[in-house]
């Protein structure tokens, strides 16, 4: 056999023997899934809820129109300092004004005609006693009279005029006490008078006041929204009158913020935060919470969930307040911030990355237990109650979901169901299921979305190749 038909036999022979090895291979790798790992380990872990929101001082007054008016002068400028009291706004006072004039001299008369009133009741009061006086004197001598003419010593005539003498004075005091009567009910008469005239004093007055407005709190002029020459008006009924001015008091400024629905209920008063000003950045601000909203806000208006009249399921948020510990100078209201509100603290408990958490149907675990043998099943517990598992599969078992992790144990990717608690930034805590040094799948992401209980695994844990395209 010539040279070149050995080489050429040999040749074909190694490259069928590649061939072979090479499909040998690939069988032996066709179910096997590559995966990356990571261990199970203790760590400090803490729930952040973030929300964004705006400033606002925790103190603040918006002054509103309380008249009708034209506005005359404007004495404050927007960022100025005001004390409680001080002027803010004046309006048109010329007619309020003259209406206190005249109630004025209104009330002056009033009081005047109390004076004569009770000098006519005094003077009434006098007349009775005087008459009563003269009615005892007359009764007196007609009593005698009438027994001195009993006894025959005085004339018949002497007898009658002193009855009627006794009839003119209880006449006269009947005439007096009536006088006095009429003079009482014209002194209460006044009197009414006079209160009501001191009453629409005292509404003409607040009119007149009410064309000044002063500042009721002390702050700082925030926001002015009105000109001079422009026309106030108050409100009346539902229709809201006239915005004037924001008085702010800055002492004391805190971070109003929206929690989404899903994260509110692990919010309470006193819980730390984070907050970052977007107006000063690379700084941090430490606060508390100091309110957390019961009413529900529609996140698309902004209007209570009462305030709507149809039922609808968008998106909903509650107002939750952080106070600033010790906010820097120059705060505005309105400056958009955000909150990092820590809600729940751990030391040193078993953690996993959270994207190693997988679901699967309680019959995939099972067909998987059957493969592996007895020696290899997994005990099931659900990280949801029963009953809340089995609603969500239609009430069948078998689709119940089951929350766990794939542990790597000789190549095999055994799923174990896992019970949580608090969930960090990118860890979250396991209670049940692990320990720690467990070796765990924690991706790739189409791994743990596709992978089944019991396949074979390959670990690679090497830095994911940059492509060309992307390097520098």
């Amino acid at each position: 056999m010539k040279t070149w038909k050995k080489v050429a036999i040999g040749v074909g022979g190694a490259a069928a023997l590649a061939i072979i090895v090479l499909v040998s291979i690939q069988q032996a790798n066709k179910d096997v899934v590559t995966v990356q790992t990571g261990t199970v380990k203790t760590e400090d872990l803490s729930s952040i809820i973030t929300a964004s929101g705006e400033v606002r001082p925790q103190t603040y007054s918006n002054v509103l129109a309380q008249g009708f008016g034209l506005i005359t002068g404007i004495v404050v400028k927007e960022g100025e300092h005001v004390k409680k009291g001080d002027l803010l706004v004046t309006v048109d006072n010329i007619q309020p004004r003259a209406d206190v004039d005249a109630q004025s001299a209104t009330l002056q008369g009033s009081e005047a005609g109390i004076t004569a009133a009770e000098a006519n009741d005094a003077s009434a009061q006098a007349d009775v006693q005087q008459s009563t006086a003269a009615f005892e004197k007359a009764k007196l001598d007609w009593e005698r009279g009438q027994q001195l003419f009993n006894q025959g010593l005085i004339a018949k005539q002497d007898f009658d005029t002193t009855k009627s003498t006794y009839d003119q004075a209880a006449a006269n005091l009947a005439a007096s006490k009536a006088r006095a009567e009429q003079a009482h009910a014209q002194l209460d008469q006044a009197r009414y008078a006079l209160a009501q005239n001191q009453a629409t004093l005292r509404h003409t007055r607040d009119v007149l006041q009410k064309t000044t407005y002063t500042a009721p709190i002390d702050g700082v002029v925030s926001y002015i929204d009105v000109r001079v020459g422009e026309y106030v008006v108050p409100g009346i009924q539902s229709s809201q009158g006239s915005y004037l001015m924001t008085i702010s008091d800055m002492s004391v400024v805190t971070a109003e913020v929206m929690v989404d629905e899903t994260d509110i209920v692990n919010v309470r008063p006193g819980q730390t935060a984070d907050v970052t000003i977007d107006a000063i950045p690379n700084k941090v601000f430490k606060g508390h919470v100091t309110q957390v909203g019961t009413q529900a806000v529609l996140r698309t208006s902004g209007l209570a969930t009462t305030q709507s009249t149809t039922s609808n399921q968008e998106a909903k948020d509650f107002k939750v307040v952080v106070t600033l510990d010790n906010p820097p100078d120059g705060l505005r209201p309105g400056l958009s911030t955000t909150a990092k509100v820590t809600t729940a603290q751990k030391k040193d408990v078993l953690a996993i990355p959270i994207q190693a958490l997988a679901v699967r149907t309680r019959h995939d675990i099972e067909e998987a237990n059957k493969k592996a043998g007895a020696q290899g099943a997994v005990t099931l517990a659900a990280s949801r109650p029963a009953e809340d598992s089995a609603s969500d599969s239609g009430g069948d078992p078998d689709k119940q979901d089951v929350q766990g992790v794939f542990v790597v144990r000789n190549k095999k990717a055994i799923f174990v169901p896992v019970e949580t608690g608090i969930t960090g930034v990118t860890d979250i805590e396991v209670l049940t299921g692990l320990q720690q040094g467990d070796q765990i799948i924690t991706g790739s992401y189409k791994a743990l979305r596709t992978i089944k209980p019991g396949s074979s695994v390959k670990v690679d844990n090497s830095a994911p190749k940059v492509p060309e395209e992307n390097q520098s």
